[in-house]
């Protein structure tokens, strides 16, 4: 089930990326000079009575159905996912604790993984101009830890530090802990690691505030944003944080067992 989920993951992420694609296409051929041209041509097609067609026009509208189709696949293959991620948390009620805690772990993983490297936030930055029409001025899609490497070369390290520890670092290692105690939780290490576990659990929520600041930051750091749209790299870490919270909830009553 892990690797099917994993499996669903890897083609959200390869349609999210295609949609990233065909969106800075769409994007490039909308700055000024491009939009003046395709504007003078949409004239000329008017005043022509059809003996004249805009290829650009032609060219925009197959680059916006392909944008479309991405985004619609990336969303069902999340989709997808999320209900692999469901079926493997209800077998908590078929499974043992450990088995739960160990696999639940995994999966945690592979959807933190996800949630890392897909892109979470799109931001565009457009005006519209009198006889030009809408043009982009800016265009940026971000995932979570290519938002930490921009914000690191924009100067802002302290906040790229405290993104990077509390929304990369601590959940990695809060999440390897976790199958860590089901592995070894009847050796003599055990009771060193129920503290270290209860430790790494009060940083439970951390990650999602963490995350809300960073989208706020990103989307509010300019005035001139004018559209901001959510992807599904932010749907596989908010997955990971709900099923990294079930999981500790399981490794506890697990420990609680042991001793």
């Amino acid at each position: 089930m892990v690797i099917i989920m994993g499996y669903f993951g890897l083609q959200a992420y390869s349609q999210a990326k295609k949609y990233e694609q065909s969106t800075q296409k769409l994007i490039m051929d909308k700055d000024v000079s491009k939009q003046a041209e395709y504007q003078a041509k949409e004239w000329v097609e008017k005043f022509s009575l059809g003996y004249y067609a805009n290829e650009k026009r032609l060219v925009r509208e197959e680059i916006i159905k392909a944008q479309k189709v991405h985004c619609s696949e990336a969303k069902r293959y999340t989709l997808y996912a999320m209900c692999i991620l469901i079926v493997i948390m209800m077998s908590f009620f078929v499974i043992g604790l450990r088995l739960f805690t160990f696999f639940g772990g995994l999966s945690a993983l592979v959807v933190l993984y996800f949630g890392l490297f897909t892109p979470l936030l799109t931001v565009t930055i457009h005006k519209e101009l009198e006889y030009i029409g809408d043009v982009v001025l800016s265009f940026e899609s971000k995932s979570l830890l290519g938002s930490v490497v921009k914000l690191w070369e924009g100067g802002d390290i302290i906040v790229a530090l405290v993104i990077l520890l509390f929304s990369v670092l601590i959940p990695l290692i809060k999440t390897l802990s976790l199958m860590f105690v089901a592995v070894v939780m009847e050796s003599r290490f055990a009771h060193g690691i129920v503290k270290f576990f209860k430790l790494i659990g009060k940083w439970s929520m951390l990650d999602v505030f963490v995350v809300a600041v960073l989208l706020v930051y990103l989307t509010g750091n300019g005035s001139d944003v004018s559209h901001a749209e959510v992807q599904v790299g932010l749907y596989f870490f908010l997955a990971y944080v709900i099923v990294s919270m079930l999981v500790s909830l399981s490794a506890d009553k697990m420990l609680e067992k042991v001793n």
